[in-house]
């Protein structure tokens, strides 16, 4: 905190704030819901000064010269908007803006506008919310280019996530958030950053933030492939209520009640449920539900003030045929959805208290303080190994845990002047607290009987942190972002299991310095380099366990990369990354064991295109390579089990004047290695996936189809020794869970 404190009294006489000349001030909303629009380009002509509006949705301009101005306003979603000023005498001239909701169109981005790191990729972001509405829990991550997931439990597990050469398991390597409330467990029963985010309703979704990469300074802990942070809506237009049908005796219903809706004092307030069940395509019903609550309030405090407040609350059972081995399905002991174990599934439950409040200061700056709270529960039974080691009872597993998490974040964002050239300084910090009672891993026969626990014990585990970043326009078209980050940790782990109480504590800092390029060619090319240190996260159980130095090993990223439009309507981000991680180690849950990756290094290429063909039609499409290694491993054993190599997902959409609207779209991984000798193959899949919608003022109707050429596909796959029954000894191949087949999904909503 005293470097941050040293550093904003070191810049404060390097920042011009008082107002010579003439002062543009002003606000830009939503015309149809009045919300204020918070970043929002204005850019003033002659002169072509850019600003931003601010979380209140305000901007302003000072020291502007007497005479005649052009300002244009444009903002993703909305049609761009021209207004003629004249100023003179130095006078405070009050601007209100109200941008009219309008079809997307690319011609009107500018790649150059973006000077912070993390800008421009919001860009696709924000087209892809346009394109791709999120449908599922599944469709909430895969809004990241290059990110796969699958599932393998039934549907109330979180999801296996893969992106950039990392089999990430439950969330390892990506830092997820919800409003800025972390969606990440650490130490969790099942594993290491364990991040369901099944809590959040996909309706509620508004806009996807992501980046690749430990580059950001404000991002922290699992932030090592990159990070996502899925921002819920801060109004509604229309109430709405939903009810869908599919095959496998799939329903689903979801409400949207506008509660307040105050456009003259900004203030606005929604909530929404959702009710979700299938019995899912396996001989052995999954009878999956899971029941979402959600409410949100947004609204502005005095002229400087905003505050934010969100409840949430959902509770998700199931049951689960699990991973099969091969063999099980070529002698045809079971078929491809049927089950060795039927007797996995589970429960978990999650509520949240989210408050943020925001404050405006006089000179441009903004103070941002937040304070969170979580209760969790979790309760999960698996069995992947069969009989192997029990042959009688079996190896099922129970794996459990209930959790509180409190935290607080604040943030300060002040724009500056340093050296004649603008500037804006980021500073914040952060305090995480997650107790978790009672962690165990059990085994039992057929979900009901307890035969013995395995491990057992409380976690306590503290996450503190600051970080100071400033982006600084070193000239018209060169920018720096320079920035660093203090992490400490402090771990206690009781072990319940030992024979007498025994406290194992652990402590851990590490500092995570940034340094990022952008050069702003012309509007349409942007040159970026990105260079970042970060660390991989730890365990409690593990860290009691190892020396400090090896507790948080480091990581050392680099990105090369361009934004062009190379025509008005086309859009390109290529990159040349490479990361390199000092050592890859996480608890096992399922065998509370700890496994040691080793020092690995992993380089790859993405690319990522979004191409407008008419007013009507868009392209989109995502390609990543990634070639992962273990460093120091013998040749032909270097390979990083699950890696993904070739990755792409891409569609094309429509969207027509009279409510039609439809897309195709396809998910395509490659065979990749599934052990570090690359004796086992995890197969790839190429999969087409389309959807249809009618929208008028009152009503929608949508059709939603997955897998339509009804492929074989293995959704989840594991190199695993199992043991069947009567077999004499265990055997070493490839397990799965198989992909949906064929599947359809009818609903119509109505709009009130």
């Amino acid at each position: 905190m005293r470097a941050i404190i040293l550093w904003c009294l070191m810049a404060q006489p390097l920042t011009l704030l008082a107002v010579h000349g003439n002062l543009v001030q002003g606000t830009v909303s939503d015309a149809a819901t009045g919300e204020r629009l918070t970043g929002a380009s204005v850019v003033l002509h002659p002169g072509e000064a850019l600003t931003r509006t601010d979380l209140l949705g305000n901007f302003r301009f000072d020291n502007l010269a007497d005479g005649n101005y052009r300002m244009t306003v444009s903002f993703m979603g909305y049609a761009t908007q021209t207004t003629q000023i004249t100023v003179s005498g130095n006078e405070t001239l009050i601007v209100e803006i109200s941008l009219q909701p309008a079809s997307l169109q690319l011609e009107e981005i500018i790649v150059s506008e973006s000077w912070a790191p993390d800008q421009a990729m919001t860009v696709i972001s924000k087209i892809d919310t346009e394109l791709r509405p999120i449908k599922t829990s599944q469709d909430v991550l895969r809004m990241v280019p290059g990110l796969v997931t699958a599932q393998h439990a039934g549907g109330g597990k979180a999801e296996q996530i893969f992106l950039r050469g990392f089999d990430i398991d439950h969330g390892t390597d990506i830092a997820l958030t919800v409003d800025g409330m972390p969606v990440n467990m650490v130490s969790h029963a099942h594993g290491q950053g364990y991040a369901d985010l099944h809590f959040v309703i996909p309706e509620v979704i508004g806009q996807v933030a992501f980046n690749k990469g430990p580059y950001y300074a404000e991002v922290g802990d699992f932030n090592t492939a990159g990070y996502a942070d899925f921002h819920t809506r801060n109004s509604l237009d229309k109430s709405m209520f939903k009810l869908e049908a599919g095959r496998f005796d799939t329903w689903r219903a979801v409400t949207l009640l506008n509660l307040v809706d105050n456009e003259k004092k900004n203030q606005h307030a929604y909530a929404a449920a959702e009710y979700s069940f299938t019995n899912g395509p396996f001989e052995s019903p999954q009878s999956f539900n899971r029941i979402n609550l959600f409410g949100k309030y947004r609204g502005s405090i005095g002229s400087d003030g905003l505050v934010e407040f969100s409840l949430s609350t959902f509770n998700s059972e199931w049951d689960a045929s699990g991973q099969i081995p091969e063999r099980a399905v070529r002698s045809g002991l079971i078929g491809r959805f049927g089950a060795i174990d039927d007797t996995e599934g589970g429960y978990t439950s999650r509520t949240n208290a989210n408050l943020v409040f925001t404050r405006i200061l006089d000179d441009g700056a903004s103070m941002r303080n937040q304070v969170y709270v979580s209760h969790y529960a979790f309760d999960l039974f698996s069995n992947f190994t069969f009989f192997l080691n029990d042959p009688i009872n079996g190896d099922g597993i129970r794996q459990s845990e209930a959790r509180m998490i409190y935290g607080y974040r604040a943030s300060y964002d002040r724009p500056l002047t340093v050296l004649g050239k603008s500037a804006r300084l980021q500073a914040g910090g952060g305090l995480r607290y997650d107790k978790v009672d009672d962690v165990e891993l059990s085994r039992v026969r057929a979900r009901r009987s307890l035969l013995g626990s395995i491990a057992r014990g409380d976690v306590d585990q503290i996450n503190g942190s600051l970080y100071a970043d400033i982006s600084w326009n070193l000239a018209t078209r060169f920018t720096l972002n320079a920035g660093a980050r203090f992490d400490a940790f402090s771990f206690q782990y009781s072990d319940a299991l030992a024979s007498s109480y025994d406290r194992l504590t652990a402590s851990a800092t590490r500092v995570s310095p940034k340094l990022n390029l952008i050069f702003n060619a012309n509007p349409r090319l942007q040159l970026y380099l990105k260079n970042g240190m970060g660390f991989h996260s730890n365990d409690t159980r593990v860290a009691v366990t190892q020396p400090a130095s090896e507790t948080l090993p480091g990581a050392l990223g680099t990105d090369l990369g361009l934004f062009a439009k190379p025509v008005p309507n086309l859009l390109v981000n290529i990159a040349l990354w490479r990361l390199h991680l000092d050592q890859e180690f996480v608890y096992v849950g399922d065998e509370s064991v700890v496994e040691q990756g080793g020092e690995t290094e992993r380089k790859g290429v993405d690319l990522s295109v979004r191409y407008q063909l008419r007013d009507w039609l868009f392209v989109d499409f995502d390609a990543n390579y990634a070639h992962a290694r273990t460093v120091g491993a013998p040749e032909g054993e270097h390979y990083i089990p699950l890696a993904p190599k070739w990755t792409s997902i891409g569609g094309i959409t429509t969207s027509f004047p009279g409510g039609l609207g439809a897309a195709m779209r396809y998910r395509y991984v490659a065979d990749r290695p599934a052990n570090e000798n690359n004796s086992v193959t995890a197969h790839g899949y190429f999969l087409l996936d389309a959807g249809f919608s009618y929208t008028r003022d009152k009503f929608q109707l949508t059709v939603n189809a997955t897998n339509l050429l009804n492929r074989e596909w293995n959704e989840a796959q594991f190199d695993t020794e199992t043991r069947l029954p009567g077999e004499p000894v265990g055997i070493s191949e490839l397990t799965f869970t198989p992909g949906d087949p064929f599947f359809i999904k009818a609903g119509i909503s109505f709009f009130f």
